[in-house]
């Protein structure tokens, strides 16, 4: 026990140990019948603070933004990690590009593979023949996003099928190829047993631009399973003018970037472990209640990845 403290070294052993588990600060003090700011002083003195291993990136480097603290441009920070391994490469508190760039020029330039394209600029400055390219989930999204939006401005105008579409509107997003065309059961709305493929055929068949987006939405969702860039770019210039509004803004932002979307079909590298990190952090900052201390969430980020070691004697 140190000097004019009353808290056992054990106890604050036990203390740094729960910082590892998925559980609230607060419940960790009431667990250890000490105070809040006891525990957080604990976590960051017991633990050293983690350093990046400046001369070395790993070949394939995933990247994104997640819900930081309020302190933090934007509330926004910015993570790295390993897109093979999942390991976290650092977190830059700032999200906007000077940070990054001070981020990156203390690593040593070599071949790497960027991924995730909405922070392209930053990799010509310090890689070296990189290739960046969006995850698939995010095309995908940007396309069901327009197609759902079609959907409420034809349903907002039709009044007599609202009902209908407001009810069925997952048919729409669903992959045409698992929709149900044997099995048929009671629907209210229609007041009539009908299956999944009827449902959707009377829907898509209320507009025509309700039609042309579905079956664009439709043609991508196939582009991406089976990789077949050069059908993609022919549907987009094939479908441009018959769709929607909000599907011609999609397809506008694809065509902006529509070499980073060949990369994306040719490579089998996607952001979804990173995905699960950030939704690990979400989790921490929730039961957390949120953090206030940048520096702290980082901490506690990396204790609960196994990343920060507890301090030797």
């Amino acid at each position: 026990m140190a000097k004019n403290c009353c808290i056992s070294n054990n106890t604050k052993v036990s203390i740094a140990l729960n910082a590892k588990d998925k559980i609230s600060e607060k419940d960790i003090a009431m667990k250890h019948h000490v105070s809040h700011a006891t525990v957080s002083r604990v976590i960051d003195s017991f633990y050293s603070y983690y350093q990046p291993n400046v001369h070395y990136l790993p070949k394939h480097l995933c990247f994104d933004e997640f819900k930081s603290v309020k302190s933090a441009a934007g509330a926004m920070s910015f993570i790295f990690c390993d897109s093979e391994t999942g390991e976290i490469v650092d977190i830059v508190e700032d999200r906007r590009l000077h940070p990054q760039r001070v981020f990156l020029t203390v690593f040593q330039e070599g071949e790497r593979c960027g991924k995730n394209d909405c922070h392209r600029y930053v990799q010509p400055l310090y890689f070296l023949n990189p290739r960046s390219f969006p995850d698939k989930f995010h095309i995908l999204q940007l396309f069901s996003r327009a197609l759902n939006k079609t959907r409420i401005n034809v349903m907002n105008r039709d009044k007599k099928n609202y009902n209908k579409l407001k009810t069925y509107w997952k048919l729409l997003l669903k992959d045409q190829t698992k929709l149900d065309y044997k099995n048929y059961t009671y629907h209210r709305c229609f007041k009539k047993h009908m299956c999944e493929v009827e449902i959707l055929h009377y829907l898509i068949d209320l507009d025509s631009e309700l039609k042309a987006s579905y079956e664009l939405y439709q043609y991508v969702r196939h582009c991406i399973k089976t990789k077949d860039f050069e059908l993609l770019k022919k549907t987009l210039e094939n479908k441009q003018n018959i769709v929607s509004s909000y599907m011609k803004t999609a397809i506008k932002t694809i065509n902006k970037y529509i070499n980073y979307v060949e990369n994306t079909l040719k490579y089998d590298y996607n952001n979804g472990i990173l995905e699960g990190i950030n939704n690990k952090i979400k989790v921490i900052k929730r039961i957390s209640f949120g953090y206030r201390s940048f520096y702290h969430f980082r901490n506690r980020i990396f204790i609960t990845q196994n990343l920060a070691k507890i301090k030797t004697a």
